[in-house]
């Protein structure tokens, strides 16, 4: 139940913080997030790699690497867009 209520917190937290950044802080933030998940896919790739006696772990490590991967390409694609803006033409 404390794990569920942590989580819970974190969710409101993280979603106030997130409408409150200003759109100049956003490409920094993404660079932080995109590190965050490099993070993540290294544990994720841990969990399915130990021998588990049970499905969950695994499971669990190939739902999060799915997502982790889709957050750090999604991360990747709009600094780089981000970038090109301020590129000469």
């Amino acid at each position: 139940m404390l794990m569920l209520t942590l989580f819970v917190l974190a969710l409101f937290i993280g979603f106030e913080i997130i409408t409150k950044i200003p759109p100049t802080l956003h490409t920094p933030l993404m660079s932080g997030s995109n590190a965050i998940s490099g993070i993540t896919l290294v544990g994720a790739l841990l969990a399915m790699g130990t021998g588990a006696e049970s499905w969950w772990g695994p499971a669990l490590g190939f739902v999060a690497i799915v997502l982790a991967t889709i957050n750090v390409v999604g991360g990747f694609l709009v600094t780089d867009r981000m970038l090109s803006m301020f590129q000469k033409k």
